[in-house]
């Protein structure tokens, strides 16, 4: 399994599926062992979940600055 496609197709799940994005929130081992169809190890779990957020929380402070940049922009 290669845990840096994982991370990006569950990221790119959770921003297109409501349903999926509700369910990693409450409980995201559960989220990722359903969607990949495989009960991994405790640690691997964590991995991929800590790699989601990080990916997720990196998008959403990209965006912010580049709407921040917007209102001091050129006009």
């Amino acid at each position: 399994m290669n845990i840096k496609s994982t991370i990006e197709d569950l990221v790119k799940r959770i921003k297109q599926d409501k349903g999926f994005a509700s369910l990693f929130s409450s409980d995201p081992v559960k989220a990722v062992e359903k969607a990949i169809g495989v009960k991994l190890p405790d640690d691997q779990i964590k991995s991929i979940i800590d790699g989601i957020k990080a990916k997720l929380s990196v998008e959403k402070t990209g965006g912010a600055i580049k709407k921040a940049k917007g209102l001091f922009g050129k006009k």
